[in-house]
């Protein structure tokens, strides 16, 4: 018998829909704080539509994009789960209106209220937005090249290079774990 769109789903169902280990769907909830299914008695998990649309969106970053599991947590941070959700089903005109809304909404703000763009900066916090870089929208001026003799990489490079040091830690980690 098949279930209704809007019943819930056992970590089985999900697991075989989505075509992932059930261990990777716990470790998620780990990491995502999205994700929260129902637990009842005996701890089953019941992930509600919404939880596998989420998961869904997150599985197409982590496999399909390459993106990394802290990439993704920026990108809920800055968009949304909504932003994930339509990732996930390749609805790129939601994609679009959710990133031209948060542009919107960022424009107002005068050169006091925006944040500084010093040469230090802590790691976990790259400056270009990755989502505009993914979808190769809202580029400013300051994300563009920069002049070989400034003595200054662009903020997306500075990005690209934080991103890399991030899966590099990642890799170091991962390989003193099997040591």
């Amino acid at each position: 018998m098949e279930k209704s769109p809007d019943a819930f789903r056992t970590i089985s169902e999900v697991a075989e829909e989505l075509d992932l280990p059930q261990h990777v769907l716990r470790f998620w909830e780990t990491r995502f704080n999205q994700i929260k299914p129902m637990k009842r008695g005996g701890g089953r998990r019941y992930y509600r539509p919404q939880d596998v649309e989420l998961i869904k969106g997150i599985r197409h970053m982590l496999y399909d994009q390459g993106y990394t599991i802290k990439g993704v947590q920026k990108l809920l941070r800055e968009n949304g789960n909504q932003f994930l959700v339509a990732i996930g089903n390749g609805d790129l005109a939601a994609v679009e209106a959710i990133a031209q809304r948060k542009q919107a909404d960022a424009a107002p703000m005068t050169s006091a209220a925006q944040p500084r763009l010093d040469d230090e900066m802590l790691v976990g916090e790259p400056k270009a937005k990755p989502s505009r870089r993914f979808f190769g929208l809202g580029k400013s001026d300051e994300e563009g090249p920069v002049q070989s003799d400034s003595g200054k990489l662009s903020r997306d490079n500075r990005a690209l290079l934080q991103e890399a040091l991030f899966d590099l830690l990642e890799c170091k980690r991962l390989l003193d774990q099997v040591r």
